[in-house]
């Protein structure tokens, strides 16, 4: 059974999250925290630790985005994965949030039926953005990344260390495949796409798909065609 953890300091918005969660047919073990220091907190209980957080990122305290980063930033084999919850679609906390690991995103407008979706997507290790979506944060990143940009440049160097197939899964996946999809294309067992991801990234130092996508156009592996 999943576990999760709802992290938001409006406690409406918490209940109401968790209240669907807890009656959805998947039955999902929810858990929830009202600040970014409880969420690190009770991600880092060992056994006990949710395999999804759905985390706000504008609370007092500590903010998501530190929050991810604490909780993402331990030596654990198989950290959470964690789903960024956001008022605005693409914004600017959203996009830090997936450069810092975050598996992706959900609107807080969300209709279950989707929540329930994206929460299976990335306890499965999958991007839950449709093909659509994934082009416009793919346009997102690499606009943050273009000319006058403040982060520094990401060195794109580590890819060259990675084997041959698991450059074309990676650049699958920065096209916003699915393992699926992924497996079809290259006539591979899924599972043996899930490995060659998960070498790639671990190779590259990268904790999720999205962040994948980030590194792929951030370093110009990948080029978006221009319409």
């Amino acid at each position: 059974m999943t576990r999760v953890l709802v992290v938001d300091d409006q406690d409406l918005v918490r209940a109401g999250l968790v209240a669907l969660l807890r009656a959805a047919p998947a039955g999902y073990t929810v858990v929830e925290a009202a600040s970014g220091e409880k969420a690190v907190e009770i991600a880092g209980r060992g056994p006990e630790q949710p395999d999804v957080v759905l985390m706000d990122i504008r609370m007092p305290g500590m903010d998501g985005i530190t929050a991810i980063t604490r909780i993402l930033g331990g030596d654990r084999a198989d950290p959470p994965r964690i789903l960024v919850l956001t008022t605005f679609d693409l914004d600017e906390y959203v996009l830090a949030a997936l450069r810092a690991g975050a598996s992706g995103f959900l609107l807080k407008s969300t209709p279950a039926d989707r929540l329930f979706a994206a929460v299976d997507a990335v306890a499965a290790g999958d991007l839950p953005f449709t093909p659509s979506i994934t082009h416009r944060l793919i346009e997102a990143f690499v606009g943050a990344a273009g000319p006058g940009s403040q982060g520094p440049p990401v060195d794109g160097s580590g890819f060259q260390t990675l084997t041959p197939r698991e450059r074309d899964v990676f650049h699958l996946v920065a096209t916003g495949l699915s393992n699926t999809d992924i497996a079809k294309k290259l006539v591979l067992a899924e599972a043996t796409v899930k490995t060659h991801l998960y070498r790639g990234m671990t190779k590259l130092g990268l904790t999720s798909r999205a962040q994948a996508i980030a590194y792929a156009y951030e370093t110009g592996l990948i080029t978006p065609r221009r319409t």
